[in-house]
Order: C-alpha cells, then structure tokens, then sequence
C-alpha cells in the first residue's frame, strides 16, 4: 500500500511539474536576459539617469563578453556577491519600469555608453579604496566605473568628475 501511494505521488509531482511550467507558473520562472538586465540597472543605478542604467548595462555586457564571467545577461546578474543584494529577487516599483525597460532594451540591442569603456567593474561614487589598480572610466548614475590594471598602466587613479546626459533623458 505505501509503495503504490508512493508511486502515484510521484507520478503526480512528475506529471504537474511540466503542467505549471508550461503555465508559467513562479515556482519555475526563468527570468529573461531583458529582465535580468532591468534588475542590474534597477538596483544599480537607482534608476537615477539613463547614462547611469546604460553605465551599468555596459558593464553587464562587458562581463558576459569577456570569458571571465558567465556568458549570459542572467549569468552575471545572479552571479553570488557580485551586484546589490537581492538584485534577482526583490521586487521593482512598476512606475519606474518603463524607463528602465527602453535603457535595458536599448543595451542589449547594442547600445553601449560611450566612457565606459571595458571597464567591468563600479562601485558608489564617492566611495574610495587603497587599491593601485583601479584605472576610472567615469563617474555617472551615482557609481564610479573603473578597469582593473596593473599598478603601472593605471592613469586615472581616481574617479573623474560626473557626467550625464551623454545617452538622453
């Protein structure tokens, strides 16, 4: 008897379990590479300007191209202690979404901002650290952008002034 109910429980799990994901239901949610990429410029760049959320894409895109990190959008995204704290699962305000949407949109169309660079790492602007080989690209959105660089190649060692305005908005 608990043999046979142990068999029609897992029939039951193996025969619901396509059922819901097919019904996209959130137990099974795969977040989109669009998605993904609105969470990293939504809580990166506290959707302060566009040349912020597309700073922040670009460094994205520069993860996912550079064989260093995963190689999808989601992949650096919800990559463990690299982004903000719950950046895959807490919850975005609606009202902002349209614009972070188009930016979002417009980086993985190709857009790039254009002082980023190959930088593929920022931190809170006005923040400072002892490291030597921090090579900064721009400051914009409320983040510092840099390139990581031996000692001897860094020649702008520290953020240079903020810039906006350079992608719209």
């Amino acid at each position: 008897m608990a043999t046979r109910l142990l068999r029609t429980s897992i029939r039951l799990v193996l025969c619901t379990a396509p059922a819901l994901l097919l019904l996209g239901c959130g137990f099974f949610h795969r977040p989109s590479e669009l998605e993904c990429m609105e969470r990293a410029m939504y809580f990166e760049s506290h959707r302060s300007s566009r040349d912020g959320m597309v700073a922040v894409g670009t460094v994205v895109m520069n993860r996912v191209n550079s064989g260093q990190f995963p190689n999808t959008v989601c992949g650096v995204v919800g990559q463990r202690n690299q982004f903000a704290p719950g950046v895959m699962s807490k919850r975005m305000d609606s009202r902002s979404l349209p614009r972070v949407r188009e930016a979002a949109r417009a980086v993985l169309r190709g857009e790039r901002h254009p002082f980023v660079g190959n930088a593929m790492f920022f931190h809170t602007a006005g923040h400072r650290f002892p490291y030597d080989n921090m090579h900064y690209t721009l400051v914009t959105g409320g983040n510092a952008f840099y390139e990581k660089r031996r000692s001897e190649l860094v020649t702008q060692p520290v953020p240079p002034p903020p810039v906006d305005g350079l992608t719209g908005w």
